[in-house]
């Protein structure tokens, strides 16, 4: 299985004042911290290795995860630095522990979805990235992926058209060569990657249908509490 790089460097302004004194990825979900369920999952899809990119607060989640070993993962740890790099440029300079071909999931989500089809799916696409999407109609939030006919036609997260029914549902495949020939200085946002790939006709996608969960707002973090309250009673 693909390294998985996981993007947890946002300030988490949503969910302030929680987020003033740690980092989102360490809000404690249902008698356990975020990140822990995140790689826990991980792991049970046969994931070996994640790269962590931090930010707000990251020395925090170092102390929890550390090199991964406790939890059966080898985990790296790529900081922002002094200056917040976007999602795309914190992409771009993890990209030494990443490899050639790595997932994307976002430090908010919970994808209680199988990896392998997604893989699959993007290898035999031979496309540069792969984006997996759900039919929405603005039902999670706005939708913002023109799907059609098994192709994705556009992703535009600034820009929503009428035609747009699905949304990008938070776990990707990138090709490190799609940041390298980036030509925008950092910081940048990954969505303006996808978009222009998206433009181009080289982004992938794959439909899933299971309801993703997300601790990015209090109704997120409720929903995401339930979910696995009712799978381990606390």
């Amino acid at each position: 299985m693909m390294p998985v790089a996981i993007l947890a460097g946002g300030l988490a302004t949503r969910l302030r004042p929680l987020t003033e004194t740690i980092p989102k990825s360490l809000v404690e979900v249902a008698g356990q911290p975020f990140i822990l369920r995140q790689l826990a999952h991980l792991r049970e899809q046969g994931v070996n290795k994640v790269v962590l990119c931090t930010g707000h607060l990251g020395h925090m989640i170092e102390a929890v995860v550390g090199d991964g070993r406790h939890l059966g993962l080898d985990v790296r740890i790529s900081p922002d630095g002094q200056a917040l790099r976007g999602t795309g440029g914190a992409l771009m300079q993890a990209l030494p522990l990443l490899g050639s071909e790595f997932f994307v999931l976002y430090g908010d989500s919970f994808l209680p979805i199988d990896f392998s089809p997604v893989a699959h799916r993007f290898l035999i696409s031979k496309q540069p990235a792969l984006m997996t999407v759900m039919r929405n109609i603005d039902r999670w939030d706005k939708s913002n992926v023109w799907f059609e006919g098994g192709r994705l036609v556009e992703y535009d997260k600034h820009a929503p058209r009428p035609e747009m029914a699905h949304i990008d549902y938070g776990l990707g495949i990138l090709r490190a060569s799609v940041l390298t020939d980036w030509p925008a200085p950092q910081p940048f946002d990954l969505a303006d990657l996808y978009h222009a790939l998206s433009k181009r006709g080289e982004l992938a996608a794959l439909e899933v249908t299971q309801r993703f969960y997300e601790i990015g707002s209090y109704a997120g973090l409720h929903d995401t509490h339930a979910y696995f309250a009712a799978k381990e009673p606390v």
